[in-house]
């Protein structure tokens, strides 16, 4: 059976994985074809302890057997292989359609490198057109909602924020917060938008992974792309 191209880009990043290595394990559907693979890589006596970023991941890891320890206990990573929602040319990306951001960030900060595994419908010239995920705490909502709302403003963005549901409820992320999706459509700075959120109380996390991804390995038609960060020219 031919291996689909989710396949063969987790495929592709596992190559960069060596046996010993302490691993961060991202979340999302190409994710669980990288777990698959790895759980076949363990069971011919390949040696990793991985660290996951999502209930789900670590379900599967344990369906699957693979090794699993915590950040508490292995504080610093290795690698950390991970999805993406949106990914820019200088690799920043827009992450947090599964509500695992904040998790996953952490993973990804305390990992020596961060590699993308996705499809090439995940590629974008400029981030935002995939509403951006923003984990906040539900106490003081809608004074949260105005700060962020603040903030974007002085970035010149607009476009509505709303409230991520499960059913008729909110949904609750495996920290206990909300998930804020706010529609920008086109985010032209998403560095400088990033410092803004980070600074309100309310805020948790943000979905922008700004200068963390080192390679991207993407699913193209008939082929895998390996893609690094584009230099962005400088005004002298």
């Amino acid at each position: 059976m031919a291996m689909s191209l989710k396949a063969q880009a987790a495929a592709a990043a596992l190559k960069e994985v060596k046996p010993g290595m302490k691993l961060g394990i991202g979340s999302g559907s190409t994710v669980n074809e990288m777990i698959r693979l790895l759980a076949e890589m363990v069971k011919d006596g390949f040696e990793i302890i991985g660290v996951p970023a999502s209930s789900y991941s670590q379900a599967l890891c344990d369906e699957l057997g693979v090794p699993l320890t915590t950040l508490d206990e292995t504080p610093v990573l290795d690698l950390v292989i991970d999805g993406a929602d949106e990914i820019d040319p200088q690799l920043n990306l827009i992450k947090g359609g599964g509500a695992a951001l904040l998790r996953e960030k952490i993973i990804a900060a305390a990992s020596g490198r961060m590699l993308v595994i996705a499809d090439e419908s995940k590629t974008v010239d400029t981030l935002g057109k995939f509403p951006l995920p923003v984990e906040v705490v539900p106490f003081g909502l809608e004074a949260t909602r105005q700060m962020m709302q603040n903030s974007f403003d002085a970035e010149g963005l607009q476009g509505e924020m709303i409230l991520r549901l499960a059913g008729d409820k909110p949904l609750v992320t495996d920290n206990g917060n909300y998930i804020l999706d706010c529609h920008l459509k086109a985010i032209a700075d998403p560095k400088s938008l990033a410092k803004r959120l980070e600074v309100i109380p309310g805020v948790v996390e943000h979905g922008l992974f700004i200068d963390m991804a080192v390679r991207a390995y993407v699913a193209g038609t008939d082929e895998i792309l390996v893609l690094e960060p584009k230099a962005v020219p400088t005004v002298s």
